[in-house]
């Protein structure tokens, strides 16, 4: 994969789309065999080369903020995952539409990451030194949590 990246990023130079591609996959692999902190600036350098040769909001950016996201999460940097996935479910949805196969995956990857979002909220609440936290979050939160899983189970 190295080689093939080398070849292209000598061929079409550093900032072609065809880089970006040769960039995700080698990311993919790095973090596949856990070399999480190798993949992520190849996942962030593929993104901004999509972003900058097709625009901020084109369809190809989703697979890099999806990806991007994903590596995020296996670091358990939870909240900066969160507007990655957004942002990609809402690229996905307005140019793909709700029913496409694409919008479903982004969809399932966001509404995981939702749920580790809650579950670590909920975590740090109940682990809070605060009783009245810990009860707040139980009793008048928990409505706002209970519509939150709803839409979760039933979208």
């Amino acid at each position: 994969m190295k080689r093939a990246l080398a070849i292209d990023g000598h061929s079409f130079g550093p900032d072609h789309p065809n880089v970006a591609i040769h960039l995700n996959n080698l990311a993919a692999l790095l973090q596949d065999t856990n070399r999480l902190s190798e993949a992520e600036p190849l996942y962030r350098r593929a993104l901004a080369i999509d972003e900058q040769s097709f625009g901020p909001d084109h369809p190809n950016a989703t697979i890099h903020l999806n990806n991007l996201a994903a590596l995020l999460q296996d670091t358990n940097r939870l909240s900066e995952a969160e507007p990655l996935m957004r942002r990609a479910m809402a690229i996905a949805e307005k140019s793909f539409g709700l029913e496409h196969p694409k919008c479903a995956i982004i969809s399932e990857n966001l509404r995981l990451l939702l749920q580790k979002l809650e579950k670590a909220q909920a975590k740090s609440n109940f682990n809070g030194n605060s009783n009245d936290l810990r009860y707040s979050s139980y009793t008048g939160g928990s409505s706002n949590f209970v519509q939150r899983l709803r839409r979760w189970l039933w979208d």
